[in-house]
């Protein structure tokens, strides 16, 4: 035999991580157009995809009686073609600049989406300003638009998900607020939305007055007033002033909502109320409390319905803003989601209770605390490395009317923010006796083990 040939390895030393450089999220330059569009610029060199954000204040509170849907039609119809493009030049326009454009309506007003290269911003931004200056609206592409959503209608009620959403605003809100039915319309007022109601939603609210542009990217040679002067600059409309949204009211009387479906292997849960919008001192400790509860896969609930029971793939908790205003007429949607086997819908539920009857018995731990605040601070470089990420938290500020550096001492008031204090949101969030809880799933299987919880009156309406 042959001796054994013998080799070395060299390894190279391990890379040392370098030492952590100080963050803070961007604070925006603010100025207004003489057309009095209010813009807020970052400059983030290396960014070389800019982001415009467009918020529009038209809140669907404003849309005619019985005409659910036309902001987000008129959204939609942006695009569909301006005084200088057809809709298909338009669209073919965009994609010569590599760039990407949407829109969307929701309660505080409408937002509209760009993303470009920053070498074609200049031409991109004209498409934009064309869209919003002098959208044509042709009759034939609003009829399209009009029967996509109608397509669209089926499937949402089909998702449990969706269908869980739609039952739970239609409880908390009073019949006659905009925020009880769907945001994008049912099928009877879809139905009744045409080219001229669409073209009057348009003209009542879409003007650069009671708007504001947030860009976003490396501006590194870029005559950036140069390029917004010559296309959103040209944007003309009365200096009116924006709609006033009414108050949020809410009932949060403690009580149960079965959406009937015979045959459901599994549940949908949701569960939520009305509380503290981002004006209010408690947001802070209300969002790591909230995330405690059940923002993550280590969290209070996850632990014990999913780990411990596995009566779920997981359980979340959130507050999501409705409308936020400096006068104190917004509110937040303060829900907890998620779904289980229509078998453990009565035990889950129990469970569920439990879990929030020992969050305000013994409080959060300070182990969970940390953890909450490491996720949520933690990683926010990495959460905004994007301009579009920059862009649309800057949007929100706008549209929820809070001041430029929120989102900065956002974060330092999280990492201020202590244990007691956030178990003491969390458990004002989500009260045992005033919450409201929608069931999606087979009523004659879980009707009678979900009346015997004793966490509401009980009503089963069909599916």
């Amino acid at each position: 035999m042959s001796d054994a040939v013998s080799s070395t390895m060299t390894f190279h030393p391990q890379p040392a991580g370098g030492d952590p450089k100080p963050w803070a999220f961007p604070a925006p330059e603010r100025g207004r157009l003489p057309n009095g569009l209010t813009v807020l610029r970052s400059h983030r060199p290396g960014q070389q995809v800019v982001a415009v954000e467009i918020d529009i204040v038209a809140p669907l509170e404003a849309e005619p009686a019985g005409l659910d849907g036309v902001a987000t039609i008129m959204a939609r119809a942006l695009s569909e073609g301006t005084d200088k493009h057809d809709a298909e030049e338009f669209a073919a326009e965009l994609e010569r600049c590599g760039a990407t454009l949407d829109a969307h309506a929701d309660h505080p007003g409408v937002r509209v989406s760009l993303e470009v290269p920053a070498s074609r911003l200049d031409k991109a931004l004209g498409l934009l300003a064309d869209a919003l200056r002098a959208p044509a609206f042709p009759d034939g592409e609003v009829e399209r638009l009009v029967a996509n959503r109608l397509d669209e209608i089926p499937h949402e009620l089909a998702n449990p998900a969706r269908r869980a959403a739609m039952a739970l605003s239609k409880e908390l809100f009073p019949a006659d607020s905009r925020m009880s039915r769907p945001r994008q319309g049912t099928e009877e007022t879809v139905t009744r939305i045409d080219a001229a109601a669409v073209r009057a939603f348009y003209e009542a609210h879409v003007r650069p007055a009671t708007a504001t542009a947030v860009v976003v990217g490396d501006f590194t040679g870029v005559d950036l007033d140069a390029a917004l002067t010559e296309t959103l600059g040209a944007w003309t409309g009365s200096p009116a002033e924006p709609v006033k949204a009414s108050p949020i009211t809410a009932d949060d009387t403690g009580r149960v909502v079965i959406v009937d479906r015979p045959g459901a292997v599994q549940t949908q849960l949701l569960i939520g109320r009305i509380g503290a919008d981002r004006h209010d001192r408690v947001w802070p400790a209300q969002v790591l409390g909230t995330y405690c509860l059940g923002g993550t896969l280590t969290s209070r609930l996850d632990r014990v319905l999913r780990e411990e029971k596995g009566y779920t793939y997981g359980v979340r908790s959130f507050g999501q803003v409705l409308r936020s205003s400096a006068d104190g007429d917004g509110a937040a949607m303060l829900a907890i989601s998620g779904s289980v086997d229509t078998a453990s819908t009565g035990p889950a539920l129990e469970d569920l209770w439990k879990v929030l009857r020992t969050l305000a018995a013994e409080g959060l731990t300070d182990a969970e605390r940390d953890v909450a605040v490491q996720n949520l601070v933690g990683v926010a470089p990495l959460k905004y490395e994007t301009a579009a990420a920059v862009a649309g938290t800057l949007a929100d500020q706008v549209e929820q009317q809070l001041p430029d550096d929120y989102q900065a001492r956002l974060y330092e008031r999280l990492a201020a923010t202590g244990t007691v204090e956030a178990t003491a949101a969390a458990v004002n969030a989500f009260p045992v006796d005033r919450l409201v809880t929608v069931l999606v799933g087979d009523a004659a299987e879980i009707e009678e083990p979900v009346k015997a919880l004793g966490i509401g009156e009980v009503t089963v309406v069909k599916g």
